[in-house]
């Protein structure tokens, strides 16, 4: 069991990361295909958003638990980063104060990750997207933080509106961020090779001319709604 989000001043050594294989997999798929293929679930707030387009992340979860206007455990996530992870943060209440620049973005990457999803403010934007370090934030703001307030590290967090353990698989892009649970991830990668299938062919469909009227069968639901087509 992981100690709760209310638990404060706790740092997890080892979690349980979903299989190296499965975050593989995932890694191929968009956000909305992955939302798709879990049901429409997973999905954070729609705020959450990149700080340079076309950024991308992918990868298990190390979670933090942050005080408003404190990134202190931000610095103490860093040791615990493996490659190819990516460290999700929340906030105990809202804050949009810029938790993250490029100096801890040079230190996580130097740490092997792939990436930050934050439900708070970022600053450095120039350089971060110089960088090519992907980040996924509330907010953009200026404003640094103090070092003085204990959170926690590796405890499961609500980020953006999504429960996020640690370990669990968490896919970011220009659409959003969404995050896949680590007893799932196989699973989700499945159905999500399917959904990719499908909509190829649908596509080639599309690209011929066929419209989604005929494709979904969607006259007849039209006509009993009481479409009427007036020339």
């Amino acid at each position: 069991m992981y100690p709760s989000q209310t638990q404060l001043g706790v740092v997890r050594r080892q979690i349980e990361r979903a299989h190296p294989d499965a975050v593989a997999r995932l890694s191929r798929f968009g956000v909305a295909t992955v939302h798709e293929a879990m049901g429409r679930l997973g999905l954070m707030k729609p705020y959450m958003r990149p700080v340079y387009a076309g950024a991308a992340a992918c990868g298990p979860a190390v979670t933090v638990l942050l005080q408003p206007g404190d990134n202190w455990m931000l610095h103490v996530a860093a040791e615990m980063i493996q490659p190819g992870d990516v460290v999700v943060a929340a906030c105990t209440a809202d804050s949009t104060d810029g938790f993250f620049g490029d100096l801890l973005a040079t230190s996580y990457r130097a740490r092997g990750a792939r990436g930050l999803v934050i439900d708070g403010g970022v600053r450095d934007v120039k350089d971060l997207t110089a960088m090519g370090f992907p980040v996924f934030s509330r907010a953009v703001h200026a404003k640094g933080c103090a070092r003085a307030t204990l959170g926690s590290v590796n405890v499961p967090v609500v980020c953006a509106g999504a429960f996020v353990n640690p370990g669990d698989v968490v896919i970011a892009d220009d659409d959003g961020v969404v995050v896949v649970p680590a007893g799932d991830a196989m699973a989700v990668a499945d159905a999500a090779e399917a959904r990719t299938a499908n909509e190829a062919a649908k596509r080639e469909r599309f690209a011929a001319g066929e419209l989604g009227l005929d494709m979904y069968n969607l006259r007849d639901a039209l006509a009993r709604a009481g479409l009427q087509y007036l020339d």
